[in-house]
């Protein structure tokens, strides 16, 4: 054990300078385990926490749609019909997190796959207004947001994979390697039972690669 601790630790050594020190649209690829360990591990804390800290559904290439209504739009698997300032009707889609279709864009809510509360403790609770904003609204990277089940987004609320999975245990792989691109995407932080939690499920999991546009 202490053997492949001390393996882990200069792994991480030698990637962190490439997620460390990366600019905003730089382009980072790696084995998912290894992204995993390149991630800070430090405890978190909620302090100052606020989710109106967070300026989120807005219209950000002014199109007429929310990014709520840019995610439903990009996900539906029987397209919904749009009218007016993008009022959705109709339309099917599939929630991944309990394998379920949903008909009609009511039943759904949009999931921060990394909560905004979570993100917060991992480091946002630093940035600007205007950071938080992007990582609300992030539409740069198709793992940030997705449509799930009401029901199901609301059992996870703000928890990570250490107290929280999804129900599909077949999505568990997708779930963890998502959650690792996204905390790389934004510079974010893992606290110990999150790193333990990630570990062991990606240890289940092919090491696949990740692909990473750094957002900040």
């Amino acid at each position: 054990m202490r053997i492949r601790a001390a393996a882990l630790t200069a792994l991480a050594a030698l990637l962190a300078p490439a997620t460390a020190h990366a600019a905003p649209g730089d382009e980072i690829t790696m084995p998912v385990r290894d992204a995993l360990a390149a991630l800070t591990v430090t405890d978190e804390s909620r302090d100052g926490y606020t989710r109106d800290a967070y300026k989120h559904w807005t219209d950000t290439d002014r199109d007429g749609c929310s990014t709520r209504n840019e995610v439903l739009i990009d996900e539906a698997v029987t397209d919904p019909a749009r009218s007016g300032r993008c009022t959705l009707t109709g339309g099917t889609w599939f929630s991944p997190y309990d394998e379920r279709y949903v008909d009609g864009p009511r039943g759904l809510d949009i999931d921060h796959l990394v909560p905004l509360a979570e993100s917060w403790d991992s480091g946002a609770s630093g940035w600007t207004a205007a950071e938080r904003e992007a990582y609300a609204n992030d539409l740069g990277d198709s793992r940030a947001l997705i449509a799930v089940t009401a029901a199901s987004n609301r059992s996870k609320a703000d928890q990570d994979p250490s107290t929280w999975m999804p129900p599909s245990a077949g999505y568990h792989c997708r779930y963890v390697s998502d959650w690792v691109a996204v905390k790389t995407r934004w510079g974010l932080a893992i606290d110990p039972a999150e790193a333990a939690a990630l570990a062991r499920t990606l240890g289940e999991c092919p090491n696949a690669p990740i692909g990473v546009t750094t957002a900040r």
